[in-house]
């Protein structure tokens, strides 16, 4: 080999290392939200609504993280900070800044987990592969009671992987889909919270609950979306799937679902949108794998459970429209205030809301709940977890604990006061 081409050839192979030097730094390197303020709006109005929300279409300045109907919350980039303030006087509303610096936040989260035991618990957030090595021990440790199942695969060939649990034949069905939306960690450290106390716990009521039940459990559903918002981007909401049509990634998956899919504005169709619902439905393939999944086990369910946060809130269908209700609506209230004072009754002073998802937020098409109830689960409802506005989607891991005890205690009375209305009976013979 002539000298030149040997020079060539080793300026190659150092061009190629630093390239992939840089690719995996960048890879590494988190995004950031230093001095990201949130903020509570006021609003009166839908023209006032409207105004505020026309920043959001501006989504690397603003990102909407909550809205109920009279009130939203903003995160506002610190050089948007400006604009932020002539659209607010523009709309005539006020602002309460509850959150200064959102990275702060994020940092004391990270800080307590590496603070924290590595052990797998329930004082920091863990990620997915610690949750699949716990669902292995929890299989091996329980073989006669629980079965592993899994629901099909993501965009990037991860497992959906899913728990059962079941004492007998013959008993009512709950199922429970958690971490949806990636950012809302919460939710599978109470799912996997809720998975061991239905195994382990010595208390008599919690005993019962288990063995009368079967439970089928999926701690992370966007398990894409997950591994992204723990290696990459802590408040990233949707999946993975690049878009045809944009540079944006991924859809929300509770917009998803074809249950009224993109109807009354209750979602978006702009792939930058955090509430994109895809370019149809079922486009996601978790949500379709997940969609196939409940089919085929439906007969075998009464009940299903979307966790979610933040807001505090039960929220029932339907979310395509305020304007029409369940047959059964009246139950589902029912139901939802035997959850509500079941947790208010507790010492942490937590409140939750309940009503139909249009009625006490906006519309939201596409979403769990109200597919469920299209497939004979009726009683069907989307939890948002704890807080109000504190610390939003950034809850510290001090709270994983009550919140969890919180779901637990208000599950125990949702599902009892089920079945007094006759909603647990059986739909097969055992």
């Amino acid at each position: 080999m002539r000298l030149d081409a040997i020079f060539t050839f080793v300026i190659l192979i150092a061009q190629s290392k630093e390239t992939s030097l840089k690719q995996k730094q960048e890879k590494e390197q988190k995004i950031r939200y230093d001095n990201y303020r949130v903020f509570k709006i006021k609003y009166e109005s839908l023209q006032q609504r409207q105004l505020l929300l026309e920043l959001t279409k501006q989504y690397h300045s603003f990102r909407l993280w909550n809205e109920n109907n009279n009130e939203l919350h903003l995160m506002v980039k610190p050089d948007a900070l400006p604009q932020f303030e002539r659209q607010l006087k523009r709309a005539n509303a006020s602002a309460d800044n509850f959150i200064s610096n959102v990275q702060h936040l994020i940092d004391l989260e990270h800080e307590a987990t590496t603070k924290s035991s590595p052990i797998f618990g329930w004082t920091r957030y863990n990620n997915l592969a610690e949750i699949e090595n716990w669902l292995d021990e929890i299989l091996s440790a329980y073989p006669n009671v629980t079965e592993s199942f899994v629901i099909g695969e993501s965009y990037e060939g991860r497992k959906i992987r899913g728990v059962r649990i079941s004492y007998k034949s013959g008993n009512p069905g709950v199922f429970i889909e958690s971490n949806i939306h990636a950012r809302e960690w919460i939710t599978s450290a109470t799912a996997t919270w809720l998975i061991n106390e239905l195994l382990s716990s010595g208390d008599d009521l919690v005993r019962g609950l288990t063995e009368s039940h079967d439970w089928y459990i999926v701690p992370v559903l966007n398990v894409d979306g997950f591994v992204y918002s723990h290696q990459k981007d802590r408040l990233w909401r949707k999946t993975r799937q690049p878009s045809n049509i944009s540079s944006c990634i991924g859809a929300d998956p509770n917009r998803n679902y074809d249950a009224h899919w993109l109807e009354n504005g209750g979602a978006s169709t702009n792939p930058c949108a955090e509430d994109y619902a895809g370019p149809h439905a079922f486009s996601e393939p978790e949500i379709k794998a997940m969609s196939e999944y409940v089919c085929g086990i439906r007969d075998k369910l009464n009940v299903m459970l979307a966790f979610h946060s933040y807001g505090q809130l039960l929220l029932s269908p339907y979310g395509h429209t305020k304007f029409e209700f369940p047959y059964n609506y009246d139950d589902l209230m029912q139901v939802a205030k035997a959850f509500g004072d079941a947790i208010e009754g507790l010492p942490y002073g937590a409140v939750y809301k309940y009503g139909s998802a249009a009625g006490i937020l906006y519309p939201a098409s596409g979403a769990t709940n109200d597919w469920a109830f299209s497939q004979d689960i009726k009683i069907s409802y989307t939890i948002e977890f704890r807080d109000t506005g504190n610390f939003g989607f950034v809850l510290p891991p001090a709270y994983i604990l009550p919140n969890a005890e919180e779901a637990l205690v208000g599950i125990i009375a949702l599902l009892a006061e089920a079945k007094k209305l006759g909603y647990l009976q059986l739909k097969y013979d055992p």
